[in-house]
């Protein structure tokens, strides 16, 4: 179980703690706001109401121990600027930052922060989603039941082909697609990778290192899936 704190309990913040909550992982909630806190209190392990601009104040509630922090501040770019440089000083192991537009974007990485979403772009489920599992690469949600998700290959899978594995029955998830990385030499001489994808892969299809599949089933179903070493 993976311990994850929220800073900024706006739409975006909130759909981001909820999802985490959901999925059994420990939420730590922070805002400035006291009727936010309370109203996210009951769904999180820990809300606090604090100025997360303040680093002693941050130091008190434990945030250094925290294996991801998201800074999902609304549009106050002086306020996610300060607390992703007072978390980078802390060695935070992940600090995920919401930026409003490429050029925050760029600025927050700068300071600090090892990934940028945005919201306009990334729902607060799929960013919550792919924070739990270090095998995603995407997640879309079709329905409130079902997802397609890009996993690393598991490396129990790897050499074996689809029929081999019977990942449909197993774990009643459909690969709808396999992206292989395939080095090419340029007309220099250098290597260069190249993605192809197999869609539509056949049950002889063997799997290699370094392959991304593309899956396709029940939310729960695809979670037994990315458990998978």
């Amino acid at each position: 179980m993976r311990q994850f704190a929220v800073i900024g309990l706006g739409r975006f913040g909130l759909s981001v703690a909820k999802t985490l909550a959901e999925k059994g992982h420990q939420v730590l909630a922070v805002d400035i706001d006291k009727e936010k806190v309370q109203n996210i209190s009951s769904l999180v392990t820990h809300a606090v109401q604090i100025d997360a601009t303040d680093e002693k104040v941050l130091r008190t509630i434990g945030i250094k121990d925290m294996d991801v922090v998201i800074i999902a501040i609304g549009k106050n770019l002086e306020a996610s600027i300060l607390v992703t440089l007072i978390l980078k000083e802390m060695n935070v192991r992940e600090i995920v930052a919401k930026a409003i537009n490429e050029i925050q974007g760029k600025v927050l990485r700068k300071v600090g922060a090892t990934k940028v979403v945005f919201p306009e772009r990334d729902m607060g489920v799929q960013v919550a989603n792919s924070l739990t599992s270090s095998q995603i690469i995407e997640y879309i949600n079709l329905s409130s039941d079902h997802s397609v998700v890009e996993i690393v290959t598991p490396s129990t899978f790897i050499d074996k082909s689809l029929q081999q594995l019977d990942i449909r029955s197993k774990y009643k998830a459909n690969v709808i697609a396999i992206k292989k990385k395939i080095p090419s030499i340029t007309d220099k001489g250098d290597t260069e990778i190249k993605e192809e994808i197999n869609i539509s892969p056949a049950s002889s299809d063997v799997l290699r290192k370094g392959d991304t599949l593309v899956v396709i089933g029940k939310n729960k179903d695809i979670e037994r899936l990315q458990k998978v070493k």
